[in-house]
């Protein structure tokens, strides 16, 4: 398994959809799917890791957090057999265990299991400041980044144009950056507006906003309001104002949940020790990244979790009185 995931790595990182950061896959016990370098899945994977890789005497298990093109990447991946844990939005989750929306060509994953759920994810428009653009419908005719095939964000803005009836032609160029490389495209004007489903603060946000005064959109309207309504893993929520420079007020979006999850064929006393380091260290994995401070055990274990439980996880939750 291990040859054909450094394969599948290795084509991946050529088309640019994943990096390395200067490590090997080869040493790890365990590999945990993120997705950009600057992101929060990074931050996930990469906290995870520290925390089991702090108890490595004990157990013996070594854990690497790998960046890559996103959640639908990962979900294919983790399916495929090709990492053993995977960051994904709440919404890619429900649909590969489904088998619908981009998982419709696939039957339902009935492997996939989840753990818990992580921090919440804005759907979130920046947009440059002398564009003009104060609102979801003002993206029309402009410059959009819309995100790399494969991610998250990519896909939830496919799943906006559906519900506002809009195709690529809509804007005058579509293009199709993954979120590392945006926020500079922004400030160089080569697009006017970029798309991004991350917690926050964010360091590509910041960037834009410190960089060409960036503004943050709201993303409301009655196609939104039928849009959350109708899927369960949608809620209204807000980017907290003051996090940006110039953006001093709270912006209305909607957003999805960061969940963690694996295989059933996944050892279940892997995963139980993965979910009690996390869980019994979770003081100090709140201290990776801002995004993390607000979590709270008892809404880790339900909020946006379609899949069922890992028989590991389920198992250390019960002890802890979690269910």
């Amino acid at each position: 398994m291990q040859n054909r995931f450094r394969l599948i790595l290795a084509a991946v990182a050529t088309s640019g959809l994943i990096a390395y950061g200067g490590t090997t896959v080869s040493g790890a016990d365990l590999t945990i799917g993120t997705g950009s370098t600057s992101g929060v899945y990074f931050q996930v994977g990469r906290g995870i890791c520290r925390l089991v890789n702090a108890g490595s005497a004990s157990h013996g298990l070594n854990c690497q957090a790998l960046s890559t093109a996103g959640s639908i990447f990962n979900l294919k991946g983790l399916r495929a057999g090709d990492m053993q844990i995977a960051v994904a939005q709440s919404d890619w989750q429900f649909h590969a265990v489904k088998g619908s929306g981009p998982f419709a060509d696939a039957n339902a994953d009935s492997d996939l299991r989840a753990l818990f759920s992580v921090h919440g994810e804005p759907f979130t428009v920046v947009a440059r400041r002398d564009s003009g653009i104060r609102s979801l419908g003002d993206l029309a005719g402009r410059a959009v980044n819309i995100g790399n095939p494969g991610s998250g964000q990519r896909a939830t803005m496919e799943v906006v144009m559906r519900a506002m009836g809009w195709d690529k032609s809509v804007f005058s160029l579509a293009n199709e950056l993954p979120a590392s490389q945006q926020s500079l495209a922004l400030c160089h004007n080569r697009v006017q507006a970029m798309i991004y489903t991350v917690g926050h603060p964010n360091p590509s946000v910041r960037q834009a906003a410190n960089l060409c005064q960036a503004v943050i959109v709201e993303v409301k309207g009655p196609e939104i309001d039928t849009l959350v309504d109708e899927n369960p893993y949608y809620a209204y929520t807000q980017v907290p104002g003051g996090l940006y420079g110039g953006n001093p007020e709270p912006v209305t979006t909607f957003g999805v949940m960061a969940t963690v999850v694996s295989s059933a064929k996944v050892d279940a006393g892997v995963i139980y020790r993965v979910v009690k380091t996390v869980f019994d260290g979770l003081q100090g994995f709140k201290r990776f990244h801002p995004a993390f401070v607000g979590l709270d055990p008892a809404r880790m274990v339900r909020d946006g979790l379609s899949a069922p439980l890992h028989a590991g996880a389920e198992r250390y939750y019960r002890e802890q009185g979690l269910l």
